[in-house]
């Protein structure tokens, strides 16, 4: 009965073991290096830059393909990713931004992606495959090598749902000019931001960007919190803005900023103004 007891302890520690192992590759970052075209495509070889945001087995992220860093096109895409065989499969679904030639069109690849790590060199390579994206035509197929890098060549978005996307597009904010009240260092990608008002509830409303996107838009600051949540990159710096739409019953706008990381917590002050926006950044380092 104790050798029973025994080995199951152990089949259950040894299980226990593996899925961690499963679990410690870390996609998330920047991953940049080349995609080989075959002929007929517009050149035979161009610079990748993907920016994969991975949490809770969630793949989201942008790829940027590019000649030069002028003449480039921006996607979006989603993925998954099986730990199993380190097998990684990115799907771009939309074309976000293009500045190429005008022989030339955006093709919305499906990339089918092997996983490695040598040292502390960590790799994805593979093949990839696509349509172009207004004739439905197929692209010349081709191969990808690509290595975790430290910085972005390009802007890292945060996550937008499509409806403040489509608030963005007809927004026209006032440029102010904008103070940096803190710089925060996190030990976690997942981030959680709640903003509260500061004092007495009046009527404060706002409007908060991070990297340039809306994430909140005319909302008032109460009791309750006005709730971001976003999952960083490792070494990319995000501005939080926080733009007062109007100054409350009691200038100047305030707020109170609670922050949650990990097992890490923080209090930051804003107060805005019609000629200032409160910013706050954030970093992520592992």
């Amino acid at each position: 009965m104790r050798n029973s007891y025994f080995i199951t302890g152990c089949l259950a520690l040894l299980l226990s073991l593996a899925s961690l192992c499963l679990k410690a590759e870390d996609l998330n970052g920047i991953w940049k290096g080349t995609l080989t075209q075959g002929a007929g495509g517009c050149y035979p070889s161009y610079f990748l830059e993907l920016q994969i945001n991975f949490a809770n087995d969630r793949i989201i992220g942008r790829a940027y393909d590019y000649y030069d860093k002028t003449h480039f096109v921006k996607m979006s895409f989603t993925g998954r990713y099986n730990a199993k065989t380190h097998r990684l499969v990115i799907i771009e679904d939309k074309v976000l931004e293009a500045d190429i030639p005008p022989d030339c069109l955006p093709c919305s690849k499906t990339y089918d992606l092997s996983y490695s790590k040598t040292g502390d060199l960590e790799e994805l390579a593979g093949d990839w495959k696509g349509l172009y994206s207004e004739k439905h035509l197929v692209c010349p197929p081709g191969k990808i090598r690509l290595k975790k890098a430290s910085q972005s060549d390009f802007p890292v978005d945060v996550d937008q749902n499509d409806t403040l996307a489509m608030q963005q597009a007809t927004l026209h904010l006032q440029p102010r000019e904008k103070e940096v009240v803190k710089s925060v260092t996190v030990n976690s990608a997942d981030i959680k931001i709640e903003l509260y008002d500061n004092a007495e509830i009046d009527h404060d409303t706002v409007t908060v960007l991070i990297n340039d996107k809306l994430l909140l838009y005319r909302k008032m600051l109460t009791d309750r919190p006005l709730t971001i949540h976003f999952n960083a990159l490792p070494g990319v710096q995000y501005e939080l803005v926080m733009y007062a739409d109007n100054l409350g019953d009691i200038p100047p706008n305030t707020a109170l900023m609670l922050v949650t990381a990990g097992d890490q917590k923080f209090e930051v002050f804003l107060s805005s103004t019609e000629e200032k926006s409160a910013a706050v950044h954030f970093v992520f380092k592992p």
